[in-house]
């Protein structure tokens, strides 16, 4: 079954751009090959002029690391890890020095320093979404792929996410694709590819 017919497309550097499109058009699909978590059966995928295709699972996942940033839907917290440690975790995993520390700045600016030692269990989906922002930046992504990520929100705290986003994508010059069935998020991105049936159109 092919998910994806002949998409084409280029994002430059600190672009924000929406996909949008009905439930199983695709969105999530592509999300998945641009980040080398899936590989198309055919065409190629330049990520900062790599071939994803041209690398073997750890080189891409090695090429992750190094270049991308991830906001899902479900947050992806890990349960037994506090808010400081979910946020610090991609830095650890480099093995970077001052990783609580840039993790508790970044906590700062999403709002949640006085929450650095409440669990998962413990914060608001708001606050858990936070989080997962705060994590996703934390190695400063050259591009950020967030999918849904004010899709379990209500109104209100979506917008302050959004808000979060747009603001981080400006100061840190961080490209964002954003997959979402929020027409206002959509808009406030500088572009907005739709997708139907696996085609863009």
């Amino acid at each position: 079954m092919t998910l994806l017919h002949g998409v084409d497309l280029t994002i430059t550097a600190g672009e924000a751009v929406a996909v949008v499109g009905a439930s199983g058009s695709g969105k999530s699909t592509l999300l998945g090959i641009l980040a080398g978590l899936d590989l198309a059966s055919e065409g190629e995928v330049l990520l900062d002029g790599i071939d994803l295709g041209a690398l073997d699972e750890d080189g891409r996942a090695s090429l992750r690391a190094r270049l991308l940033g991830f906001v899902f839907q479900s947050f992806h917290l890990l349960p037994n890890l506090n808010a400081l440690e979910n946020a610090m975790l991609p830095l650890e995993l480099k093995g970077e020095s001052g990783a609580a520390e840039r993790a508790r700045e970044l906590l700062g600016r999403v709002g949640l320093a006085h929450r650095l030692t409440h669990y998962p269990g413990q914060l608001s989906g708001g606050e858990q979404q936070r989080v997962a922002i705060a994590r996703a930046f934390a190695t400063g992504p050259r591009l950020l792929l967030a999918d849904e990520p004010t899709g379990n929100l209500d109104r209100h705290t979506g917008a302050r996410i959004a808000d979060l986003l747009f603001n981080l994508n400006a100061e840190l010059g961080t490209t964002l694709l954003l997959v979402t069935h929020d027409d206002a998020l959509a808009r406030r991105c500088g572009r907005v590819l739709e997708i139907e049936e696996g085609r863009l159109v």
